[in-house]
């Protein structure tokens, strides 16, 4: 058995020492108990969710909790000792440190352990078939969460869950942005209109957010592209006004690399939608009353038949499209009718009000490079693709620009970017949003704070935004090479290139992608230096590259 080093006893004994008789003991939470469905950080702010056993040590004599800590089942008995330790040197307030004139347990190996351990701190241990406090302080635990409103009315719970489901399998995040926003006119349970925000175009956090006020929608956007500290962040999401629905895997995302998951890969069996609230005075709650409930049910339907309903007309545009539907009220729902009007349309103009705040702050006086698009250590390269292989890419590849290049020479001079398979999504989906990409150019700059001179890889999308996608050092030999050929290969095309955006970063073919590695291809003219008429850029403090 591990004992307390002498230093350790030093420094206890040093406490006070209280005529207190203190409480200990450990319980198991088993799974699907009432106890373990509590939500602990409202209990107290140093625990989290259990998934396992309870350490409580609490002051009988004062009645209150000096240390509380949350561990697997499988821990070994030290960690009674560790959270004691804590208890006695830094507990919860009111308490104070200081050492207990008598501990009591429950448990017979408990003392026999407890006993080897505190020798010499002068601390009495003894044995009690029963812990009143400690029993007293579980069951409210219990009574809290027998008391607290279940995730969804029971009633209710059934066709939300169908509805959300129905939502997943039509994946309106394939077709809509974040920002193409849908009006859907309710006028019930005191829903005039709520302002539907798809998530999950870049292939990351998959839902849908029903805003309750177009107001409360741009504020938020506002603030995000203010690039905000992350307590601002964090003051602008709970100050949000919504209801939501959102999906996560019940499966085994660990087998996973984290940067590599997406959750459309998952089985749909392992899909499981959440709901809440979020408002700007309760914060963010994770469960619906009654009549949040019954609308979100009549919502989630109007946006299932207008998605079945419009769906290739909102494959490539954003057109205005306006469809009333009668949708049944829920079953279980007090209404005086038993249909509901629900009135879904698109809003073009706030669509684009809310892509142009990406551009409000820009300041127009000098170019801003933007550094942000092409993921962080993506693997880069300069070279060519064969024409063959630029014939097969054109016809299986999902995402595709295709341009006029003169098929001469020995093939497609290309930039490749490879990445995981998410990021390379979000990076596809940012260029589409922003045009496609305009043009490919090499420009020089300079650092002068030290120094350096650099050839800049820029990618110029359709709204003439300027994207750094590599420094190579002016005096880099094997980049100077990679340029000659570079530009030789272009004039023999007629001044046109290639963008690859490819997956597999941290496989086999890392460096090497082979075709079914493949995502994109942009074809697109090489634009001169000259023709951008940049000069030499040079690195600044405010931004990247001016």
């Amino acid at each position: 058995m591990t004992g307390l080093n002498r230093a350790t006893r030093r420094r206890l004994l040093d406490l006070p020492q209280f005529p207190s008789v203190w409480e200990g003991d450990r319980r198991p939470l088993s799974p699907g108990s009432p106890l373990e469905q509590t939500d602990w950080t409202d209990l107290t702010p140093s625990l989290s969710k259990p998934d396992g056993e309870c350490i409580l040590w609490v002051d009988g004599s004062m009645g209150v909790v000096r240390a509380m800590d949350m561990v697997p089942a499988e821990t070994g008995p030290e960690a009674i000792v560790r959270t004691l330790l804590r208890a006695m040197e830094h507990p919860h307030n009111p308490g104070k440190p200081a050492r207990p004139q008598k501990i009591v347990v429950r448990d017979r190996e408990t003392q026999f352990y407890l006993r080897g351990v505190l020798q010499d701190l002068e601390i009495a241990l003894d044995y009690v078939p029963e812990l009143p406090l400690i029993d007293e302080i579980f069951r409210g635990f219990q009574e809290v969460a027998d008391t607290r409103p279940p995730k969804l009315p029971p009633q209710f719970a059934e066709q939300l869950i169908e509805k959300a489901e129905e939502i997943w399998q039509d994946a309106p995040w394939d077709v809509l942005g974040d920002h193409q926003i849908l009006e859907i006119e309710l006028n019930q349970w005191d829903l005039g209109a709520v302002y539907a925000s798809v998530m999950g175009r870049l292939g990351m956090e998959y839902g849908v957010l029903f805003y309750r006020s177009l107001d409360s929608l741009k504020q938020f956007r506002q603030r995000v592209l203010a690039n905000e500290s992350l307590e601002q962040m964090e003051e602008a999401f709970l100050g949000q006004d919504c209801l939501f629905v959102s999906y996560e895997s019940d499966g085994d995302e660990e087998e996973f690399d984290e940067e590599e998951f997406d959750l459309a890969d998952s089985d749909d069996s392992e899909i499981q939608p959440v709901f809440g609230n979020l408002h700007p005075l309760e914060g963010i709650r994770s469960f619906l009353y009654d009549e949040e409930a019954i609308a979100l049910v009549v919502v989630l339907e109007a946006l299932h038949r207008f998605m079945r309903q419009h769906r290739r007309k909102l494959d490539d545009a954003f057109p205005p499209i306006s469809s009333r539907y009668k949708i049944p009220v829920p079953e279980g729902a007090e209404a005086d009718t038993a249909l509901v009007s629900v009135k879904v349309a698109t809003m073009p103009d706030v669509a684009d009000e809310l892509f142009a705040l990406v551009g409000d702050d820009e300041d127009d006086a000098f170019p801003i490079i933007r550094d942000d698009l092409v993921p962080e250590n993506s693997f880069l390269s300069l070279g060519v693709i064969p024409w063959e292989t630029v014939g097969r890419m054109r016809s299986q590849l999902d995402y595709h620009q295709p341009g006029e290049p003169a098929e001469v020479g020995e093939g497609l001079p290309v930039i490749l970017i490879q990445t995981s398979r998410p990021k390379a999504k979000v990076m596809i989906a940012e260029i589409q949003a922003a045009g496609g990409i305009k043009g490919i150019c090499f420009n020089p700059g300079a650092d002068p704070f030290v120094g350096d001179h650099y050839d800049l890889g820029l990618l110029q999308t359709g709204n003439d935004e300027l994207h750094l996608f590599g420094e190579f050092a002016e005096d880099d030999p094997t980049h100077l090479q990679a340029r000659k050929k570079w530009d030789q290969r272009c004039k023999k095309t007629k001044g046109y290139c290639g963008l690859v955006i490819a997956k597999g970063l941290t496989g086999a073919s890392r460096g090497e992608p082979s075709l079914k590695d493949m995502v994109a291809l942009f074809e697109v003219p090489a634009i001169g230096s000259e023709q951008l008429g940049l000069g030499t850029l040079e690195r600044k403090f405010a931004a990247d590259w001016l």
